[in-house]
């Protein structure tokens, strides 16, 4: 069972909003989302890749280079086949020559299908790459920084941004330098075959250089915007399935319909933006090449005429300028795709702005009691969600949480499970601050069971011994899955604890799910553990299996039960009931009700709701 949020349901208090999160370059930032990398840090990145790569980068770039060269020799051999013919030559050497041809362009198709397969596997190795890395640095945030971010933002940059970066490195690292150099290559070939037709070049460079430099800018930020908008979309998505049952029960299916549809809506404006950029700089692209060729044809037929150059020549010379449309079309247009790229890239490597946890030294403990002190806490500067806190809890003690929605149950829970650290007073286990503890030795002593389930993809030993230092022996897994009352369904599995489950494996009901995970945590033996309605979300014959689970797993644990049902809070030690953030009373559950307060309120309601 993870430490994580518990959630929405039903019943579930809404948490307040998460801090805004500030942007690298200093200006607000925008709630739930994750900062940009800056110039530094992609040219960083950038500068790593091209010495970790270098040989296969070099590799490609010279089959590339091959088949560009191959590509050049077609239009020479064709010019001289012209001025061949024109000659009055043999018929054989006009069959040499068209085979000789033949082969040039065999060739060159051979090179470039291996460059291209070349390129390919970079990508797909920078792809594998850089989603391990942006996994281990999502894992390495604090736990704090993950729950103020939203679902959507870290999934786009580990899919979508990725896909992305991927997408340029494949195909429009390669392409652009291959164009640029074609262009080199095919400009220096029109100048060694007639300096004269390379001057009408020269027209086309305003068409190419002015439009892109007005377009660059704006498309940037364009693109920027884009995967924003489209880590949005996927957020909503993402919120709306998850939570499903919740949005069914509220009726909150028109709303969040609203939503997804807004969060659309700026994704088709922004791209209606990218296009409408587009229709501009593309034109300009043509004109680029369209107007050299003009000027070619027309300096050339007069060149021709006066005798100034050959018809082999100028043949080559219109061929060559006609095979320039290609390569500066790809070098501005992949290099559209390379901001793409670059804007990706910047959001993946965002999470090196954050803060991280670093590595702390086990702390002394004695005992396992638990001590909240003048405690204060706020999603937000200056927005205190809870006020005031003290609060004394012997090791072994049962302690149920109460309150109205909002009134600060599970902010309290995520704040004993050290999810949040307090931003004022203390909280202490063992006499031990908890934000002091390395986290290995923190879920050791305190671990938050919320209604969340999630099943690993992997065997049933895997699911089982995540959280383990050392692999418990099958006999240890076994007694585990007895407890919490799962060993008769993994006896029914084929390869028994070794058997496939998670996505596109043998299935898992909700509460067989919740209880592989309470033998995980059985197996990691915590001394505490916080209970966010860890049955919420299941039906009342799942709920009762979970429970009896339950009620195995916290024996001779300290329990802290935040409760949203007041089913089960007579069994507890001791209540405490909430109120604004504020515990407003403490006592047994008869206590509570003889002084006739917020308690007694919140029983008597919840009895006539019964």
């Amino acid at each position: 069972m993870t430490a994580t949020p518990a959630q929405a349901h039903p019943t579930a208090e809404a948490a307040p909003a998460p801090p805004t999160a500030p942007r690298p370059d200093g200006a607000p930032g925008h709630p739930g989302r994750l900062p940009l990398a800056d110039r530094a840090d992609v040219r960083a990145w950038v500068g790593a890749f091209l010495r970790g790569e270098a040989a296969r980068l070099a590799l490609t770039f010279v089959l590339f280079a091959a088949a560009l060269v191959a590509g050049l020799i077609g239009p020479r051999l064709l010019g001289h086949l012209v001025e061949s013919v024109k000659a009055g030559t043999t018929a054989g050497r006009v069959d040499l020559l068209a085979l000789a041809f033949v082969a040039v362009l065999v060739t060159q198709a051979l090179l470039a299908r291996a460059a291209r397969t070349r390129a390919t596997l970079l990508g797909e190795r920078v792809l594998a790459r850089t989603r391990e890395t942006f996994v281990r640095r999502a894992l390495g945030l604090p736990l704090s920084q993950v729950e103020s971010v939203g679902t959507g933002e870290l999934l786009s940059r580990a899919t979508t941004d990725a896909d992305r970066l991927n997408e340029s490195i494949r195909q429009a690292v390669p392409r652009i330098a291959l164009a640029a150099v074609t262009l080199v290559f095919t400009f220096a070939a029109i100048l060694l075959t007639s300096p004269l037709l390379a001057l009408a070049l020269l027209a086309g460079v305003p068409f190419a250089l002015l439009p892109t430099w007005w377009y660059r800018p704006r498309a940037t930020r364009a693109y920027e915007r884009l995967l924003a908008q489209e880590a949005d979309v996927l957020a909503v998505t993402h919120e709306t399935a998850r939570g499903a049952a919740t949005v069914e029960s509220l009726g909150l299916g028109p709303r969040q319909i609203r939503r997804h549809g807004r969060a659309v809506d700026q994704v088709v404006r922004t791209r209606q933006r990218t296009t409408w950029l587009q229709t501009i700089w593309f034109p300009s692209l043509d004109l680029a090449t369209m107007v050299p060729m003009a000027l070619t044809l027309l300096i050339g037929g007069l060149a021709y005429r006066d005798g100034a150059v050959g018809l082999g020549e100028l043949t080559a010379v219109v061929l060559y300028v006609q095979a320039l449309g290609e390569p500066l079309n790809d070098l501005l247009t992949w290099t559209d795709e390379l901001q793409i790229g670059n804007a990706a890239l910047r959001r993946i490597l965002g999470t090196d702005r954050l803060p991280r946890e670093e590595p702390r030294p086990p702390a002394a403990i004695e005992g396992h009691a638990i001590r909240l002190e003048g405690v204060g806490f706020g999603y937000a500067p200056g927005q205190e969600v809870l006020s005031d806190i003290d609060l004394d809890i012997a090791f072994g003690e049962r302690l149920a949480v109460v309150g109205a929605s909002g009134a600060g149950k599970s902010t309290l829970g995520k704040l004993l499970a050290g999810v949040h650290h307090a931003t004022r007073g203390s909280v202490r286990i063992g006499g031990a601050e908890i934000s002091t503890l390395p986290v290995d030795q923190l879920r050791r002593e305190i671990v938050l069971v919320t209604q969340e389930q999630h099943v690993f993809t992997g065997t049933v030993r895997d699911n089982l011994t995540l959280a383990c230092e050392e692999a418990p022996s099958d006999e240890r897994l076994w007694e585990a899955l007895e407890t919490v009352l799962l060993a008769d369904w993994a006896r029914t599995l084929p390869g028994g604890l070794d058997t496939g489950i998670g996505p596109g494996a043998a299935p898992l009901s909700p509460s067989a799910a919740q209880q592989l995970a309470l033998a995980r945590l059985l197996l990691s033996d915590p001394h505490a553990l916080v209970l966010d309605e860890a049955t919420a979300l299941l039906d009342s014959t799942a709920s009762r299996r979970v429970e009896r689970s339950l009620a195995a797993l916290i024996e001779g644990r300290t329990v802290i039960s935040v409760v949203h049902r007041l089913d089960s809070v007579r069994d507890a030690d001791r209540i405490a009931v909430m109120d604004r953030g504020r515990i407003v009373e403490l006592g047994s559950h008869e206590e509570l009700l003889a002084a006739d307060g917020a308690y007694a309120s919140l029983w008597h309601s919840w009895q006539a709701a019964r």
